[in-house]
């Protein structure tokens, strides 16, 4: 599923391009091929290009505007913004049940409802950069997604977890820039082999209205059951773009891919309001992965279950 992106960041809000049965690494039963351990090797900082400098200049000036503005808030919603189960009911079913630009059609055609996609193994994320990232920068923004990867865990009650030096690593991170072209190419072939040339092109030369980007790959004979994720967050952003990016990019990526103008408070609007995770957005993922529902529903059949999980959480948030 590709997304043009979402209003003035027309990317940040890349919808998940889901390539749902397109894992070629074998019997279901069998491992997958972890990363190349020599491509795990940290690169060594490289001075930036006058195009990437030029980026991060346009870009600065965009969060710049939008804070003026009084949007990306990064308060999670308060007393303005107030929600109640029914809403959340239906923010669930728009952005985790519909995407707009499918890879693949839909049954029923174009905005028919999918089922239910999320992850049923353990999701362990390793970070990846290309060699034009700063190392205090690395510094950064590794704390920040492994903080990230934290509050997801206990949020979704779902395993995720940073996995120790990249190894089994299935959701893999880059932050990278305009100067990591082939770096990146290189690394999508080694972990998702099935990609397409056009797939391959978006992650190697994404255009300056993509801010970022989230791959998920499901299983052969498990269309709806995610097996691996590539996500890959642009350098030049400045420190608050760039965060969101990680905040959407993984939540996506976990089985939230639809953006809703209903929603609010949430990340997953194209109003730009918010730009971190908040409180409405945690109980999506909440509902996303709580037992009672199961991988492939449809929207039809999960909806009396929705109602009840959403008015338990909403009692609880009370």
């Amino acid at each position: 599923m590709l997304s043009p992106g979402r209003g003035w960041l027309a990317g940040i809000g890349l919808a998940a391009l889901v390539l749902a049965g397109c894992d070629e690494t074998g019997p279901r039963s069998s491992p997958m091929p972890q990363a190349r351990p020599a491509a795990l090797k940290p690169q060594e900082p490289q001075p930036r290009s006058d195009r990437s400098r030029e980026l991060a200049r346009y870009y600065a000036k965009v969060q710049n505007d939008l804070l003026t503005r009084g949007l990306l808030r990064t308060d999670g919603g308060g007393p303005d913004t107030p929600f109640t189960a029914d809403d959340l009911v239906q923010d669930f079913e728009d952005i985790a049940f519909f995407d707009e630009y499918s890879r693949g059609p839909m049954p029923g055609g174009p905005g028919a409802a999918g089922a239910l996609s999320r992850w049923d193994v353990p999701v362990r994320v390793a970070i990846e950069y290309g060699a034009s990232v700063p190392l205090d920068q690395r510094t950064s923004d590794g704390n920040s997604i492994t903080g990230y990867v934290s509050r997801l865990n206990r949020v979704s009650g779902h395993s995720i977890t940073m996995a120790r030096g990249g190894r089994g690593a299935n959701f893999h991170v880059f932050v990278a820039g305009e100067d990591d072209s082939a770096f990146i190419q290189k690394r999508m072939k080694q972990l998702i082999p099935s990609i397409s040339a056009s797939e391959l092109a978006m992650f190697g030369h994404l255009p300056r209205s993509f801010y970022c980007l989230v791959i998920a790959v499901a299983g052969p004979r498990t269309p709806n059951s995610y097996t691996r994720a590539v996500a890959l967050i642009r350098a030049e952003h400045p420190e608050l773009v760039r965060l969101a990016c990680v905040h959407e990019e993984l939540a996506q990526g976990l089985g939230l891919p639809n953006d809703s103008p209903e929603a609010r408070p949430s990340i997953f609007n194209d109003d730009d309001e918010f730009a971190l995770l908040t409180d409405h957005d945690e109980l999506l993922l909440k509902l996303l992965y709580d037992p009672r529902l199961k991988t492939g529903m449809t929207p039809d059949q999960a909806r009396p279950v929705t109602r009840i999980i959403a008015r338990e959480l909403m009692g609880q948030k009370l």
